[in-house]
């Protein structure tokens, strides 16, 4: 099996945690920290896996990841309650029907599916 797994910057591993896991119901697959705030976090909700580091040194800052879902709307109405959207979802001329949210530490969480005909 070959997958990609992205691994994204975070200021902090507790926020981070309280984000991904309360907040967008992923679970933890791995934790490396000795205060909680700093090391790497590893985190899955189904297909969809992502490493957390703190302090993420030379590598840039405010990464972008996709998850591709089948079914757009219902992350959309689970999450929005939960944590602030950016934008509600839409259906784009590409093809897709996409929302977009940012973690705590800013880095874009672009959720994307197939078009539905929802509004």
């Amino acid at each position: 099996m070959e997958r990609a797994i992205p691994i994204l910057p975070t200021e902090d591993l507790a926020a981070a945690k309280a984000f991904y896991v309360d907040r967008l119901g992923f679970h933890v697959t791995f934790e490396v920290s000795e205060d909680g705030h700093s090391g790497l976090l590893g985190v899955a909700r189904g297909t969809i896996e992502l490493t957390l580091d703190s302090p993420m040194k030379g590598h840039g800052r405010n990464g972008c990841v996709a998850f591709q879902v089948d079914e757009t709307d219902s992350y959309y109405r689970e999450w929005s309650s939960k944590v602030d959207v950016l934008r509600p979802p839409m259906d784009e001329e590409w093809g897709a029907r996409t929302f977009d949210l940012l973690d705590p530490s800013g880095n874009t969480i672009f959720v994307m599916g197939p078009v539905t005909g929802a509004k």
